[in-house]
């Protein structure tokens, strides 16, 4: 009896054109199941027919109007069906115009991911783009993706397998879990090292480009796949190091290396920050379907290599040391195994999460709470019930994606609404999705279970009422805090810990009563971009025009240095 898993589904649904769909989604015939419905009823139908022959639904695309239900209403009838799927509206040329305005307003609101044009002839490749966008992004958020770059063997999987399969996740490298007696397990047990230990501990990670490993840290798996400082071939000297891989970072290496200049990255976990763990970035510019953060960081870095930049994962920075006391001696960025000597430092760190501070929840990190969105855990919590505790955009999007999977989603704000702190279109969205509930003017006072999260008290910040509800995950996403342990005295910083640059540097630091350039520090030839940057705007697009803006600093400044000292 064949063992080959069914291929996922891609349901087309129109009346009028469903022959025309079929014939234009023909490309996708050999890694997709095709079914056609002419109804909402009639899909509801194909859908229960697809799972009962064990195949996933990827992709709704439907027509802008069908024979027995307006077709919002019934997206929403399939998004209730299979919460996980992408959903399309495909309309005719003769209705695009027509049906557009009142159907753009829902897609703002989230209540379905694209509106295209039927294609009218052949190699239509702006609508397959679309199309291929859609499923990529469905692709990478199913629990068990077909091509697999990285397993993880282990007996059950805890906190730092989490940790790693969201490691993997956000580096764009897909993941399947193994446990010790399988096949798989027993394949990857034979092919370790000879100086591993034949009994290892778990959990043991293979990837296609390295020999397994037995894994006690994410920098671990980092190491073992991109290497060390000392590993790889660095200049003396770099004109310019980078410190940080989100949006600010990323943004400075593309435009550093494009222009001339040797750059170095080095960033302690995976690439893209926080942004990067962002299921859905829908008002990022240029990005009309809204983009990943993972693959936007993804893209970038991918930009960045091209143009020469060398990307150092998974070592903590531990010290910044500045060019002294000789002038034009290079700056100093230490980490555990090896030191980049650069010309010019950007501090792009960005921020971490608040902790909450209750002795209770903390106990249960990574059992169940999690600090940030943890996009991996989200497909582990499949119809349970989650929490999620922030007014960000970055708690928001969060909640969107768990609803995909959770049976509800409450989301925790101390605030006594969401408009304060939180875009208007994924408030929209969040208002369209059943699956959440947003709790306002609460906060969390205890979680208890064994030896996951099992619940979690809630607190009215008004009248002092508690609440416990149940919860398989907790999700923190409670504000920002600097990330910049590794600064020396040198570089001021606000009363919160981020880095002053241009006027708001103390006067006593500014030089012949200037000051420092907008994006400089109190160090010449330091300076500071995104999230870290005291008084910055904790957005993405932010960020990125930090990095790339700080760039003709850079510039300027080796143009008018002394020359480098060199070993």
């Amino acid at each position: 009896m064949s063992t080959t898993p069914a291929r996922p589904a891609i349901v087309l649904v129109s009346d009028e054109h469903a022959e025309t769909l079929l014939d234009e989604f023909g490309r996708y015939a050999r890694d997709y199941e095709l079914r056609t419905a002419r109804s909402c009823v009639e899909a509801i139908a194909a859908v229960e027919r697809l799972r009962a022959e064990g195949s996933d639904i990827a992709l709704f695309a439907s027509d802008s109007r069908l024979p027995d239900a307006d077709v919002l209403v019934a997206f929403s009838a399939w998004r209730a069906a299979v919460p996980t799927a992408r959903r399309a509206i495909i309309a005719p040329w003769e209705r695009f115009t027509s049906d557009a305005a009142p159907l753009r307003l829902a897609m703002a609101k989230g209540k379905y991911d694209a509106y295209l044009l039927m294609p009218r002839g052949p190699r239509d490749e702006e609508f397959h783009n679309a199309i291929t966008d859609l499923l990529s992004d469905w692709g990478s958020s199913v629990p068990d993706p077909e091509a697999i770059t990285a397993k993880i063997i282990a007996p059950t999987q805890n906190g730092l397998t989490l940790e790693i399969r969201d490691f993997f996740d956000r580096m764009g490298m897909p993941t399947r879990f193994y446990a010790p007696d399988s096949e798989v397990a027993r394949h990857v047990l034979a092919s370790l090292p000879a100086e591993v230990e034949p009994d290892p501990r778990f959990p043991l990670v293979w990837s296609v480009v390295r020999e397994p490993i037995v894994a006690r840290s994410v920098s671990d798996v980092a190491r073992s796949i991109y290497g060390a400082p000392d590993q790889v071939a660095v200049p003396g000297v770099v004109d310019l190091a980078v410190i940080g891989a989100g949006p600010a970072g990323l943004a400075a290496a593309v435009y550093g290396a494009s222009e001339g200049l040797s750059t170095v990255v080095l960033e302690s976990g995976a690439i893209g920050g926080q942004a990067g763990t962002s299921s859905m970035i829908r008002n990022y510019l240029g990005f009309p379907r809204g983009i990943s953060g993972m693959r936007l960081a993804q893209r970038a870095r991918n930009q960045a290599l091209r143009f020469g930049t060398q990307f150092f994962t998974g070592w903590p920075v531990r010290e910044l040391q500045p060019g002294e006391p000789r002038p034009g001696d290079p700056h100093v960025v230490r980490t555990e195994v090896g030191d980049i000597r650069a010309r010019a430092v950007v501090i792009a760190s960005g921020v971490r999460y608040r902790k909450l501070g209750v002795d209770s929840v903390e106990a249960l990190v990574g059992n169940g709470v999690n600090y940030g969105a943890a996009l991996t855990a989200a497909r582990e919590l499949d119809g349970r019930d989650v929490v999620v505790v922030g007014g960000g955009n970055s708690a928001g999007q969060a909640a969107v994606h768990l609803a995909r999977f959770a049976r509800s989603v409450r989301l925790v704000v101390r605030r006594p609404s969401l408009k304060e702190t939180m875009s208007s279109y994924l408030i929209g969205e969040i208002a369209f999705t059943p699956r959440i509930t947003v709790q306002t003017c609460t906060r969390v006072v205890d979680g208890a279970g064994d030896p996951l999260l099992e619940q979690v008290t809630l607190q009215d910040t008004r009248t002092g009422e508690r609440s416990t509800v149940p919860a398989a995950g907790l999700f923190l996403l409670l504000g920002a805090e600097p990330y910049c342990d590794f600064l020396p005295e040198s570089i001021a910083t606000d009363d919160r810990g981020f880095v002053l640059t241009g006027r708001d540097v103390p006067q006593t630091a500014w030089a012949k009563g200037l000051p420092p350039a907008d994006l400089a520090t109190t160090v010449p030839g330091v300076f500071a971009a995104g999230d870290i940057r005291s008084g910055s705007m904790k957005r993405v697009a932010a960020a990125s025009g930090e990095g790339s803006s700080v760039v003709p600093l850079v510039h300027r400044w080796l143009a008018s240095s002394p020359s480098v000292t060199t070993p």
